[in-house]
């Protein structure tokens, strides 16, 4: 009963909808297929995958289906956070619905809460740029705004997170898809909110190209890990 995650899936198996990131290069060449052989490998029913982000390629919650089975089609329990490009992330309300309609049953998520695997406690949040840089970008939309409202679900997740460690004993990790530190840059609130609640294990998306990267490094006592599906070569990392 292992806790596994993968992070930018990039998903696109709605064959109206077809968005391939194959034209991104080799490293993409037959990504779905690749990442299905390597899940079934490794991952068994009784697992748990976190997937942080960047899910599907869809524009909206019945465009998502498609890819959504894709995923409840694999093996194990999977932990689904959002991404900058989930276009198709709703309500829960909604997500619930059409999970019941088309039999969904192996998917949950990650937002606003913590979950519990059997090892673990699953905090985090979708996060966002992290540096003034980014606040002319034209998808950084209010940056402000944003990164106040990721800082509120991260402590909500964190808080709750906290409080189920309490009682159960588990250790906290979480997921993250923006990197809270990148580059020599932090987000600030965000990085103040993790080490408030004693965070020592984070991985994170969204950073992709950086083949020759170490998969891990450490900042100011959190261990950070980069979980992007091309960096990973679409092998699910399991969480140690």
């Amino acid at each position: 009963m292992s806790l596994y995650t993968i992070a930018d899936l990039h998903l696109s198996t709605l064959a109206s909808t077809d968005k391939s990131m194959e034209v991104f290069g080799s490293r993409w060449q037959d990504y779905t297929s690749r990442l299905e052989s390597n899940w079934r490998k490794l991952v068994s029913d009784n697992d748990y995958v976190v997937i942080p982000g960047d899910v599907s390629w869809a524009l909206s919650l019945e465009e998502a289906v498609s890819d959504l089975k894709f995923i409840d089609s694999l093996p194990g329990k999977k932990i689904l956070g959002k991404g900058n490009h989930d276009f198709w992330w709703s309500t829960m309300k909604k997500h619930s619905a059409l999970f019941e309609r088309e039999g969904i049953k192996t998917i949950s998520f990650l937002y606003n809460n913590a979950l519990e695997t059997d090892e673990y406690i699953v905090a985090g949040t979708r996060g966002w740029y992290h540096d003034d840089d980014c606040r002319n970008m034209p998808d950084s939309a209010d940056f402000d705004k944003l990164t106040r409202r990721e800082g509120l679900r991260l402590e909500t997740s964190l808080k709750m997170a906290s409080g189920m460690s309490d009682a159960t004993g588990k250790e906290v990790v979480v997921f993250m898809h923006f990197p809270p530190y990148w580059n020599g840059k932090e987000s600030e609130s965000l990085m103040e909110i993790l080490l408030k609640y004693g965070v020592k294990k984070l991985y994170f998306g969204h950073i992709h190209g950086n083949y020759a990267l170490p998969s891990s490094f450490g900042y100011r006592g959190i261990e950070m890990s980069l979980i992007s599906a091309d960096f990973l070569g679409f092998v699910p990392k399991i969480v140690k």
